[in-house]
C-alpha cells in the first residue's frame, strides 16, 4: 500500500487510515485489540500500522468487527489462520462474516454508481485491494465468550471496548465506546467522508451501501449519550467534539 497513516487519537488508541477504510489499534498494556482489518490486500498494512505503535501480529488478542462487508474483514481470516486470532463480533453478524449470508453492495450495485464523482477511480482501487473475494471467516464468532462481569458493561479485551448495537447498516452492525480513552467506533454507521460523497464531517454513507435505510438512522441513538468526545469513523477522518452534536448534524441534514 503506497499510503498509510497511524494517528494516536486518545490514550492507547490508535487509527491506521488506509486509502478507503479506516481499522482502529487498542492498546493496552502490551496487549491490542484490533477493531476492523481493511480490504484483503491491506494486510500487510494491517501488520505495519501495528508495527508503527510498537506491537507484533502475535499481541493482538481479538479482532473486533463492526461488520462483515469486505472492506473491513478483510484481513481478519489471514489473522485467524496464522496466529489463531479470534475473530469477534456480534451474533448476528458472525453469521455474516462467515458468509452465512451476505449483505454487501454487489457489483451492478456499484456499477450503477459509476456516474458519482470520484467513484471509477474508487471502483479500480477497491478491485486492486480484494474488493470482490468474499474474505469469509469461517471461525468467527459472537463476543459472548469474551463479555465482562457487568451485563452491557466492556468487553473482556484490550482496552474494555463497550459493544453498541447500530444495526441497519447491516443487520448486526455493532460499534464500540472506549470508555477510558473517551472515543467512539462508529463502523459505518457514522462516517465522516468518502469516495463517493461530495462533503467532509458527519454523515451518512450512500445509500447503496445500507442494507436497511431506515434502521440505520434509528442506529444513530446508540451513540447519544456517551462519555466522549472522539469519534472514530470507518470512512473518513477522526470527529473532536461532542458525539451527540455529530449525530445531530447528521439528523438534521436528513430533514
Amino acid at each position: 500500500m503506497s499510503t498509510l497513516e497511524v494517528t494516536t487519537v486518545a490514550d492507547g488508541v490508535h487509527v491506521a487510515f488506509g486509502p478507503d477504510v479506516n481499522w482502529t489499534l487498542v492498546v493496552d498494556g502490551e496487549d491490542v485489540t484490533l477493531v476492523d482489518s481493511g480490504y484483503p490486500r491491506y494486510v500487510g498494512a494491517v501488520v505495519e500500522s501495528l508495527r508503527r505503535v510498537g506491537r507484533r501480529p502475535e499481541d493482538v488478542r481479538a479482532i473486533l468487527l463492526t461488520h462483515a462487508h469486505i472492506d473491513h474483514i478483510g484481513g481478519a481470516g489471514h489473522f485467524a489462520s496464522t496466529y489463531g486470532t479470534p475473530v469477534l463480533t456480534s451474533d448476528t453478524e458472525a453469521r455474516h462474516a462467515r458468509r452465512e449470508y451476505l449483505e454487501q453492495a454487489s457489483p451492478l450495485d456499484v456499477a450503477r454508481n459509476v456516474w458519482r464523482r470520484g467513484a471509477l477511480a474508487w471502483t479500480v482501487r477497491i478491485a486492486r485491494a480484494g474488493g470482490t473475494e468474499s474474505g469469509a471467516v469461517a471461525d468467527a464468532e459472537g463476543f459472548d465468550s469474551v463479555v465482562g462481569s457487568v451485563p452491557g458493561g466492556p468487553l473482556d479485551l484490550p482496552g474494555g471496548p463497550v459493544p453498541l448495537d447500530s444495526s441497519g447498516h447491516t443487520s448486526g452492525h455493532t460499534g464500540y465506546h472506549v470508555p477510558g480513552a473517551g472515543a467512539v467506533l462508529s463502523g459505518d454507521a457514522l462516517v465522516t467522508g468518502h469516495a463517493l460523497s461530495v462533503r467532509t464531517g458527519p454523515q451518512m454513507l450512500p445509500p447503496l451501501f445500507a442494507h436497511d435505510r431506515p434502521r440505520e438512522f434509528d442506529a444513530l441513538d446508540a451513540f447519544v449519550g456517551l462519555d466522549a468526545d472522539v469519534l472514530i469513523p470507518g470512512h473518513g477522518g477522526v470527529h473532536r467534539g461532542s458525539v451527540d452534536d455529530a449525530v445531530r448534524r447528521v439528523r438534521s441534514a436528513r430533514a
